[in-house]
């Protein structure tokens, strides 16, 4: 399956773009796709571990959700070096960690330690990012706050159950997509802030899990990226506070 072709015509020029979780498979795939989009003036990408490589037009920066020190650091040297910003890509997340924890398939299995993890990672983490970056999005024109959350994270849509922090954790992010929607209506009503999924792309979040997944529903990270930019790129103040498919399709809160 081609992705299809992407423009942020919808943002104009001299856009600068911040992408979270910058060394993961899709949170990389954003970084590479926006230093080939020529409206792109400046990328930041933010993680933990330092990516091997750093397309053109990139800078890094160090954050830890673990640390709010180091997300208050990022959003300072943003300030230093930059003097607006447009698009934001929360792009980190985690749904399993090897032999430490797997998705629940039965309450039996909550542990507090790993709801408490998974929590910092899907929801808390992003969370604090909002508080520090929201406000530094240009109030001229169209930007976007966007993060990735998950099909699963719908209530509505949910009839099977299970996978109890990842799902109760998305949908907690998607209830703060929403607050911050709200909230920025009134501060900076050119801005969105959306939620997105990605579909089932083939990275390490998702390995353990694509044994029944059909070859045309499982993305490379390239075209889950390209996807969403283009899903991003048609979406206006209506749309704020919603979740978004990959391929347009707005997911049921």
């Amino acid at each position: 399956m081609e992705p299809p072709i992407t423009c942020l015509g919808s943002f104009g020029e001299n856009i600068t773009v911040a992408v979270f979780g910058a060394s993961g498979g899709i949170g990389a795939s954003f970084v590479k796709l926006f230093s080939e989009i020529e409206a792109v003036s400046n990328i930041i990408a933010l993680s933990k571990r330092k990516p091997p490589i750093l397309p053109k037009k990139t800078s890094w920066l160090h954050i830890d959700f673990d640390k709010e020190e180091t997300i208050i650091n990022a959003a300072n040297s943003f300030k230093d070096s930059y003097n607006h910003l447009n698009i934001v890509i929360v792009a980190t997340g985690t749904l399993h960690d090897g032999d430490n924890y797997q998705p629940e398939k039965t309450w039996r299995s909550l542990d507090s330690e790993v709801l408490s993890r998974i929590y910092k990672i899907n929801t808390i983490g992003p969370a604090i990012l909002a508080k520090y970056f929201l406000p530094l999005l240009e109030k001229k024109r169209k930007t976007v706050f966007a993060f990735l959350s998950a099909r699963v994270g719908s209530i509505k849509d949910n009839q099977t159950g299970g996978w109890h922090a990842y799902r109760s954790s998305k949908a907690a992010l998607n209830m703060l997509i929403k607050n911050f929607s709200i909230e920025l209506a009134l501060k900076n009503p050119k801005t969105l802030c959306v939620g997105l999924h990605p579909g089932t792309v083939n990275t390490a979040l998702s390995k353990p899990f694509q044994k029944n997944v059909k070859p045309k529903n499982l993305f490379t990270a390239d075209f889950s990226a390209t996807s969403l930019l283009s899903v991003i790129n048609t979406l206006g103040s209506k749309n704020s506070g919603d979740v978004f498919a990959w391929n347009g399709e707005k997911i049921l809160p």
